[in-house]
Order: structure tokens, then sequence, then C-alpha cells
């Protein structure tokens, strides 16, 4: 038995065992909250079912978990914690035999409402997005398997009053935690509150209009400031200018359509709003390295 499984901790999950027997429709209830928690083995469903519509944090007991982000391999053993944020391109998830692991998962939405300080919260989104994989001492375990177990009795045990508001001051608390444990790493990212606020603001506009536009003027417009001071802003707080955010939430989006074999090259530069297929081709050559027939070549 590894170190790390709950086979080993007093928390038997007979809430979750008892999950499993509930109806489909008090499922499916479930499956539209913000926030859920489960055990790849007391449940039988894995992080990557789950990562188009949430942020996941995975606490590794036992076993690897391997994946891409962003197209680079990570890959995280037990004693580790894994956050997927949902503007990462996860693919090639795999999972060794023994892989036993709990994740939280918490929708952008909900993150945003509860999000309890903005300075670190951009210094943390910088960090995960170029590392998604944090190794814990065992300190720094245990204080995350108390924070997941605090999620797990308030999920599984809601309460008929604030249990929105009980969720997300634990979901403070657990952010406090996980900044705690990567303080070091986080030191050097430079950024006032109202900067972060900005950036922030920014990257959510990216993800949600980078099919449509991809001109840093577009994205300082509905922000109220100038291209140049965004890309200050993004330069300080990511030591990347705004343009180079926009490329990679653009690259994420032209990567996840290629791989659709459904769609014809036609379809997808309609889709991302180009106004010919030579320009299409161009600008994923740019993005990607090669041309969209190439990538889809390689995924042959």
């Amino acid at each position: 038995m590894c170190q790390y499984s709950m086979q080993k901790t007093t928390t038997k999950f007979h809430k979750l065992k008892k999950y499993l027997y509930l109806s489909c429709e008090k499922r499916k209830k479930m499956m539209k909250s913000p926030y859920l928690i489960y055990n790849n083995v007391q449940d039988g469903v894995k992080p990557s079912d789950f990562m188009q519509d949430y942020h996941v944090h995975i606490l590794c007991r036992c076993g690897s978990i391997r994946f891409k982000a962003n197209n680079q391999w990570h890959e995280a053993h037990g004693g580790s914690l894994v956050i997927w944020q949902m503007s990462n391109r996860i693919t090639n998830v795999s999972y060794s035999p023994d892989a036993e692991m709990d994740f939280l998962l918490i929708s952008w939405e909900f993150l945003q409402t509860y999000n309890p300080e903005m300075i670190w919260a951009t210094k943390g989104y910088v960090l995960l997005k170029f590392d998604p994989v944090i190794r814990l001492d065992d300190n720094a375990f245990q204080m995350m398997n108390t924070d997941f177990g605090l999620f797990r009795n308030r999920i599984y045990h809601p309460q008929p009053l604030f249990q929105d508001e009980t969720i997300g001051r634990l979901l403070q608390v657990f952010l406090f935690d996980l900044w705690n444990v990567v303080k070091q790493e986080l030191e050097h990212y430079g950024a006032d509150d109202n900067q972060s606020r900005i950036f922030l603001r920014f990257l959510f506009l990216v993800q949600e209009h980078c099919k449509q536009n991809r001109d840093v003027a577009f994205y300082a417009d509905k922000l109220c400031i100038v291209p140049k001071y965004l890309s200050e802003i993004c330069r300080k707080v990511s030591y990347q200018p705004a343009s180079d955010w926009i490329e990679q939430f653009t690259g994420n989006e032209l990567k996840r359509l290629l791989d659709d074999r459904s769609l014809s090259l036609t379809d997808i530069a309609d889709e991302m709003n180009f106004s010919t297929l030579s320009f299409f081709s161009r600008y994923v050559k740019k993005v990607l390295g090669v041309t969209p027939s190439e990538y889809r070549k390689q995924l042959s």
C-alpha cells in the first residue's frame, strides 16, 4: 500500500461510496454543481472526464498520471498536486494501473466569485500555466489532504443554508494554503492589485473572444486602456506581451479544432473568422509552426 493511499486514513469515503447508488436524476443534478470532489478508485471516474467544464485540482496519492499541458509533457506521482486550469490545453492523459487520486472540481465562475486575493491569484495562474505539477513535502501534503477532507465533508454533507458561501470560504483557505506551498516560486512575479485585475480580466476576454478577435487593440478597448499599457501590464505580470497570450489561447483553440476530423479546413477558417484560407494557413504556420495540413498529417 502506498504512503498516501486513502486506505491509510480514518476517512473511508462512506459518503462517496453511497454516491454510487444515488439515482440517475440526483447524479445529474450534482453534475451541474459549481464544485465537486471525487476519488477515482472509489467513484470510477477520472479527472480528465471533467477538464472541459472545471478547473481540476488533483491530489495524487498513489501511482502516476502523465499528460501534455500546452504541448509539454508532465508527470506526477504520489505526493504531488496537479492543477489543470481551464485555459490550459490538456491532452494525452494516461494513468498508471495503481493510480489513486482525489480531485476537486471548481467552475470558472465560482472561482472568480470567491477568489480571495488578486495579486497572488495572478502569480499562481502564470506559474501553473507553465508548470501544473507541484511536488509536495510531507507537511504540505498533509495540509492539502486536510483541505480536501474539509471539501469532501461539506460537499457530501451539504448545509441547508449558506452552502455556496461555506464552500467558497473553504476554497479561499485552500488557495491561501496553496500559495504558501509555492510562495518561493511566486515571489519574483511583480504586479500591483489593479494590474493583476486587468491581467486576469484580459485573459478571461481572450479565452472568450480569441476565435473572432486576435488584435491587442480589441482587448485594450474592452478594458478601456491603450494597447501599449496592456502589453506593459502583461510583461510586468507574466514576462510576456499581450500578443503572446493571444497567440497561446488561439493556438490551443486551433489545435482543438484541427483535432476534430469532422471539420474541414474551410470550416475551421470560417469559425475562427479568417477572411481567406491562405491567411488562415499562414497564421496557423506562425502559431503552431506547421501548416494546417501538416498538423493533421502528424495526427495520423
